[in-house]
């Protein structure tokens, strides 16, 4: 048996409006090479000025894991020739970095959480990207020297399952911060996957195996399974030391593979010396104090939530899960909706109709619609099974939840002249039925219901037929 060993490294691209060490905007989507400047092309004689802005988001990204914040920090040049990489060298921290330690908490359905290490959080440009089309490639410098936090766990996940969580927690913080927008299809939020495996009960570290610049959960996950297997395989093989060498491969998404790409460096091929252009960063008390004043994060609302409204620890933490949802369904909660019933009409209901790209944030029914039709339920105007219906015709019309409950004729009786009259004319049409429930039958007394609530065409208050059908069963 054995037991893998996962190690992360995010590269989160933060949200800016210029790069790190240069004025040119951070806009995504523009024309190729429209928004560099001498800086970003690396021409002779062009000095890097430091964003302050990009180190006043990793200071609030540090408060935010409990790590340490280090009020004196350095840049280094991280030698390495690639075409997108105009200068020859990135300029990035590797003694110093801004945030070293702290720790995401990883949470579970049964309750449980696990702490995962994290290494450090260091401030770096991002390269160029190259376009590869046919036989040649083209480079677009527009991303070259965007300010990236790379942020390095420890080595402490040891399942595909833990990892995807991890990432999301992440992804959540950073969102929460306002830092970065995180989009993975965009590409500012990447993910390297270091990975090995070792015997149960070992505590040494095997050759480990990095999985480059994965964009989604979903590939994470699948990239990790087939590394793990790959890597079991050799191993059980007795080949491992063949197959299995520190090297860099790539994430196939159609063949469901990966594959070698070069062989992994050491941090002294780097050749990394401190870059002579950049004094050292040195955070003034004031910056300090101003970059700690963070937001409440998903940790702290889950608990508030759960606290507070009295919701369970898993729905909170589906709640938690993003800012946008957070939000959400705080403003059903101040337009009047009850607590638990908003839980569910969200994260259930809501969700499970957000579909062909939509998300909570473009949802067409917004926390104001969705509050109402819950407090809709709540006063007994229609019922859970209607509101279905009525949610599903917002979807799809932009009026409001009234006027969708009125076109629809769903609005629920719940005046006992209508309800009698339609239980009278079921227990004259069965009167077989109502002599065997009177003899001891009891179970025949949800057909009344059922057959009162078909007459009704679902409109009958359940709560009153119920009572009703007491009354007149005896």
């Amino acid at each position: 048996m054995f037991e893998v060993v996962i190690g992360l490294e995010v590269h989160a691209q933060l949200n800016t409006k210029t790069k790190i060490f240069c004025s040119c905007p951070t806009s995504f989507g523009d024309e190729p090479n429209t928004n560099v400047c001498s800086v970003c092309l690396g021409l002779p004689g062009a000095l890097p000025v430091l964003n302050a802005e990009a180190v006043k988001k990793a200071i609030a990204f540090g408060r935010a894991i409990n790590a340490c914040v280090h009020e004196k920090s350095i840049f280094n040049r991280k030698n390495y020739f690639y075409p997108d990489l105009p200068k020859g060298y990135q300029i990035s921290q590797f003694e110093i970095p801004i945030v070293e330690g702290g720790e995401i908490i990883l949470d579970f359905e049964d309750g449980s959480t696990k702490r995962i290490g994290v290494t450090r959080a260091h401030l770096e440009e991002d390269a160029g990207k190259n376009v590869h089309q046919g036989t040649f490639s083209q480079v677009d410098l527009n991303r070259a020297g965007t300010p990236l936090l790379e942020i390095v766990s420890e080595p402490d996940m040891r399942s595909g399952d833990e990892a995807v969580r991890y990432l999301k927690k992440l992804h959540a913080i950073l969102r929460y911060l306002d830092i970065s927008d995180a989009n993975m299809q965009e590409g500012s939020f990447r993910c390297d996957v270091n990975i090995s495996i070792r015997p149960k009960g070992d505590t040494k570290l095997y050759t480990r195996a990095e999985i480059k610049n994965i964009n989604s959960f979903r590939f994470v996950q699948k990239a990790i399974e087939y590394e793990i297997t790959r890597q079991t395989n050799a191993w059980e093989d007795g080949v491992y030391a063949q197959e299995v060498v520190q090297e860099t491969r790539l994430y196939d998404v159609e063949k469901n593979e990966t594959r070698s790409m070069r062989s992994k460096e050491d941090s002294a091929e780097y050749r990394y010396f401190p870059d002579p252009d950049l004094l050292p960063v040195v955070i003034a008390k004031e910056m300090l104090e101003e970059a700690s004043i963070i937001p409440e994060l998903p940790d702290a609302k889950k608990a508030r939530f759960v606290s507070e409204f009295g919701i369970k620890n898993y729905d909170a933490s589906v709640i938690t899960s993003s800012v946008e949802m957070a939000h959400f369904f705080e403003s059903m909660l101040d337009a009047g909706a009850d607590a638990k019933m908003s839980v569910t009409w969200l994260s259930v209901e809501l969700l499970a109709r957000l579909k062909d790209g939509l998300s909570i944030a473009t949802s067409p029914v917004d926390a104001q619609k969705l509050a109402m039709l819950v407090m809709r339920i709540s006063d007994g105007t229609i019922s859970g099974k209607a509101a279905k219906e009525v949610l599903d015709h917002l979807m799809q019309d932009a009026i409001s939840v009234d006027n969708a409950i009125e076109k629809l004729g769903l609005k629920q009786v719940s005046d006992d002249g209508a309800i009698l009259e339609i239980i009278d004319a079921i227990i004259n049409a069965n009167s077989n039925k109502v002599t065997e429930y009177k003899a001891g039958k009891e179970k025949l007394f949800g057909f009344f219901v059922g057959q009162t609530m078909k007459e009704s065409k679902g409109t009958a208050n359940p709560a009153k037929v119920n009572e009703l059908l007491k009354q007149r069963l005896g």
